[in-house]
């Protein structure tokens, strides 16, 4: 197919602005607090258990405030409503930062009139709205596409800034896998017909807009399974508090019901409980910060659990072209009269090998790149897949380059024979994996080969660095090619991957994962063509490209923005980190909890029982200070460990064993040290209160 000329583009419209990543952004702040206002509604609260008995135990100690007000008890109601708020606002600040792009993209999708083809082949102007699925339409230069579909008909320049927030323009064209289209972004230049796939309200700008806002994010199996052994916690606390009393009149001591609640709300895991729906958020926006956008929270955690790494060769482990990476002379010819003579016969070789060949003869020689335009008395022959040779007649000389056998049949058509080295150095460098073309020049009296030019997969720079540290998180890579075993191992080795498949069909790459799966593993691949869709729906992290067909973004659970393969380690990386923030931040709380113990239950029964005075080691003023002190704390720490969650502990690869130490170091004995600071600083400031210390 003929490619048109790309007419001139319209002005492009601004690229989607990132929401603001700080946390105490103000406007985000202002938009937050209203919905974690809402989120007092109890049957909003009773999703999340501990929460929830924070807030019943706010309203009780409310009521009992009123009947017998004092300071300490307004005291205790005004920091438990606190503690309610501050959980709200932790996870409306998460959500508000995925609703700010759902605006953003809400201004994307703007009302359309779309253009349908009728079967005669006339058009009929409908609204968007009204077009249904395999409806055909046409868009020209600088109108919207008006749904999700396939290019059937045509090639155009493609504006995709209000999807993926980058300006540059895309090719999107007819047949291939770069034919898919997205509703809502705008053609550039020239015309193009599309096939409708999606129907009104199930587009991918609707779903995008639905999963950053959270309205479609469901908790996670491990976030339930976390979810109950707090309202498991909430529970024994629970039972706990309520048999304190009887314990309490026994020694002597009265405990109101506002201290116990106060107690109960301080003892239970209430920052990981505040946070947990936070740090599920988050997880999905620094995807989505990321231009990957993940359809279920359950794939990013997946990602955290990844065992095995499937990963196509071309594009991703390597650049996508064979690219020049050395002359090889045959006895008698220099180095640089083979590269001067390769140079020439690529001028006229507009593939990316022939223009990697130009790039290697001035880089490496010294040689000055030339242009057709500066030789006018010369002729050139442009490559042709039919001939498979590219070359130029000039000042006496004609030169060829190509494949080995077409290069080694024009030599024997001018009546000469080949020098029997050259066989050798074909197939050494055919050994190694990669493609050997061959140099030759003809003058008046033979033609005589001049050298091989060793083409080669150029594996991107740090690769090998990468699956190092993918190695050291215990996850498997594998290399996906078509090429023939001996390129793919070559490859491999050079790449430094752990295995490979060669002359890979998408029948192989099914049958790849479900082996990896019957073993127990997780599997996570990327892919962007129909052929992958089979693939990319049975892995449990499939991570389709943007530029992919429909059928591989309807078949993965993830859609990459951006299209780019490599992008999927970032994507472990990501999933590796929720599931270290939830784990850290449960290791705190816990500890947390345990530091409170200390702050509390020696003050309130070290006067019947003088023995727990030893374990008063923080000293505190009085026990209506102790308690109010450990309750200033609870509320501030959630607000304190906000950015954490929304950021994220960062991530370093490591085992399993060095991770539980780092986290038990860390968080386990910063969760133990941290209360008995911050109580003790807080007892100081409340003690000097009249009618509260």
């Amino acid at each position: 197919m003929t490619t048109p000329l790309l007419t001139p583009a319209p002005p492009q419209q601004p690229a989607v602005q990132k929401t603001p990543s700080g946390l105490f952004d103000p406007k985000l702040l202002l938009t937050a607090l209203p919905d974690a206002l809402r989120k007092l509604d109890p049957r909003v609260m009773v999703k999340n258990p501990v929460m929830f008995v924070v807030e019943v135990g706010a309203v009780a100690s409310t009521v009992l405030a009123v009947a017998d007000p004092t300071g300490f008890v307004w005291s205790v109601v005004a920091w438990l409503w606190l503690t309610v708020l501050f959980a709200n606002l932790a996870e409306a600040v998460a959500e508000g930062r995925g609703k700010a792009q759902a605006a953003t993209l809400r201004r994307a999708k703007t009302e359309t009139t779309a253009r349908r083809l009728r079967p005669d082949g006339t058009e009929q102007q409908v609204p968007a709205t009204a077009l249904d699925l395999g409806d055909r339409v046409v868009v020209e230069a600088g109108q919207v596409i008006p749904g999700d579909g396939d290019v059937v008909e045509g090639v155009a320049s493609v504006d995709e800034s209000a999807i993926t927030g980058e300006s540059a323009p895309v090719i999107r064209e007819s047949g291939g896998d770069r034919s898919a289209v997205t509703g809502g972004t705008r053609v550039l230049s020239d015309r193009i017909v599309v096939r409708i796939t999606a129907r009104p309200g199930e587009s991918f700008i609707d779903r995008m807009i639905a999963l950053v806002e959270g309205a479609a994010r469901q908790k996670t199996p491990n976030e339930i399974a976390l979810n109950i052994l707090l309202a498991s916690l909430t529970l024994v606390f629970l039972l706990a508090t309520v048999t304190l009393p009887s314990y309490a009149r026994y020694a002597g001591i009265d405990l109101s019901i506002v201290v116990l609640v106060a107690l109960l709300v301080c003892l239970i895991p209430t920052t990981i409980g505040a946070l947990l729906s936070a740090i599920g958020i988050a997880g999905m926006d620094r995807l989505v910060q990321r231009n990957v956008l993940a359809m279920s929270g359950r794939a990013v955690e997946a990602a955290g659990d990844v065992n095995t790494l499937l990963l196509d060769k071309t594009g991703t482990i390597t650049f996508g072209n064979r690219q020049a990476a050395e002359f090889v002379p045959l006895p008698g010819v220099s180095e640089q009269e083979l590269a001067d003579a390769a140079q020439l016969s690529s001028l006229a070789d507009e593939t990316p090998e022939g223009r990697s060949i130009v790039v290697l003869a001035k880089t490496r020689y010294g040689l000055r790149e030339r242009h057709t335009g500066e030789l006018p008395h010369a002729t050139f022959v442009e490559f042709t897949a039919q001939t498979r040779m590219s070359g130029v007649d000039v000042d006496g000389r004609r030169i060829r380059k190509g494949a080995a056998g077409a290069v080694t049949a024009w030599i024997h058509d001018q009546g000469s024979a080949v020098d029997a080295g050259l066989g050798d150095l074909v197939d050494g460098i055919s050994a190694s994996g990669g493609t050997p073309l061959v140099v030759a020049v003809s003058t008046h009296d033979a033609a005589r080969p001049l050298g091989v030019i060793h083409l080669k997969d150029v594996v991107k720079d740090g690769m090998r660095q990468r699956f190092d540290q993918l190695r050291a998180m215990g996850i498997r890579t594998v290399m996906i090619t078509g090429d023939n075993p001996l390129t793919a191992q070559a490859i491999a080795a050079e790449a430094g991957v752990d295995d490979f498949l060669a002359e890979a069909t998408p029948e192989d790459k099914l049958a790849l994962i479900k082996a990896e799966q019957a073993g127990g593993r997780l599997v996570a691949m990327t892919g962007d063509g129909t052929n992958d869709a089979p693939a990319l729906a049975q892995a449990d992290v499939g991570v389709a490209m943007n530029s992919g067909t429909s059928a591989a973004k309807e078949a993965g659970n993830m859609v990459d923005l951006d299209s780019d393969p490599t992008k999927l380690i970032e994507i472990v990386e990501i999933g590796k980190q929720l599931l270290i923030t939830r784990g850290s931040l449960t290791t705190f709380s816990i500890a947390n909890d345990v530091a409170k113990y200390f702050a509390i239950l020696p003050a309130l029964f070290a006067g019947a029982y003088p023995g727990l005075e030893t374990l008063n080691v923080m000293r505190l003023d009085s026990v209506e200070s102790a308690i109010l002190s450990a309750l200033v704390f609870n509320a501030l720490v959630i607000v304190a460990l906000v950015p954490l969650a929304l950021r994220g502990v960062r991530y370093r690869p490591s085992s399993a064993s060095a991770m539980l130490r780092r986290n038990l170091l860390v968080y386990g004995l910063g969760g133990l040290v941290t209360p008995f600071v911050g109580i003790k600083l807080i007892d100081l400031l409340v003690s000097v209160v009249p009618g509260i210390g």
